[in-house]
């Protein structure tokens, strides 16, 4: 590989004309149900994770209302902020 292929020089290109994988994040659309089922399953670890050290701390219990109502209110938090 020569030098002026552009590997590794910040440029993005690999030097056979192909874009990188920046180019390639921004010019993605992206499937929004995805997005939509990330946010759920990260809302859901976050909240089960907050309302566990909660319970830790004795300031909640760790029961699945508490968790399921953390987690809508992150998801929907999440989704308003996201959609600004």
């Amino acid at each position: 590989m020569s030098e002026d292929e552009g590997v590794g020089d910040g440029t993005g290109e690999v030097g056979d004309g192909t874009e990188g994988v920046g180019d390639g994040i921004e010019g993605s659309s992206g499937d929004p149900r995805v997005l939509l089922a990330m946010n759920a399953v990260l809302s859901a670890l976050l909240a089960s994770t907050v309302v566990w050290g909660l319970d830790l701390l004795g300031a909640a219990a760790y029961t699945l209302r508490n968790v399921v109502t953390l987690t809508l209110i992150v998801f929907a938090v999440t989704y308003a902020v996201v959609l600004r």
